[in-house]
């Protein structure tokens, strides 16, 4: 993951974001789960700070959707409080992991502020940048 591919997702994640009319926090994090790029909308909730890092960290660190984490980590699944663990994770949607042409895990995108169901519609505008 780089500088000018995270910024382009944060580019297209805002303006989905801004089509939308919702706040959102935005964090790209590459394939060790470090940042690369962070951005919170004006007027968006604190909380969105630490859960948009999670989402990301969540999807890049299990490479999986951070939607799909949470069917193996709710309470009836096989791995439940598995988000106790790494630092703390995130079991539902809005972080997506994010793979190179050729399907390497280069990084994740997290998106929180909105409903769940916008988180992820921002991260995958946003995502769909990195190929293009």
């Amino acid at each position: 993951m780089n500088c000018t591919a995270a910024h382009a997702m944060l580019n297209a994640a805002l303006a989905e974001a801004h089509r939308m009319n919702v706040s959102v926090c935005i964090a790209i994090v590459d394939a060790a789960a470090w940042p690369v790029a962070f951005l919170r909308m004006d007027n968006t909730i604190l909380g969105a700070i630490d859960i948009a890092n999670k989402k990301a960290r969540t999807a890049v660190l299990f490479q999986m959707d951070s939607a799909e984490f949470a069917e193996i980590a709710h309470p009836n699944a096989h791995a439940y409080t598995l988000e106790n663990t790494n630092g703390g994770l995130i079991s539902f949607g809005g972080g997506l992991v994010l793979k190179d042409a050729d399907g390497t895990v280069v990084g994740a995108i997290g998106v929180s502020g909105a409903s769940t169901a916008d988180d992820i519609a921002i991260a995958t505008v946003a995502a769909r940048t990195l190929n293009a």
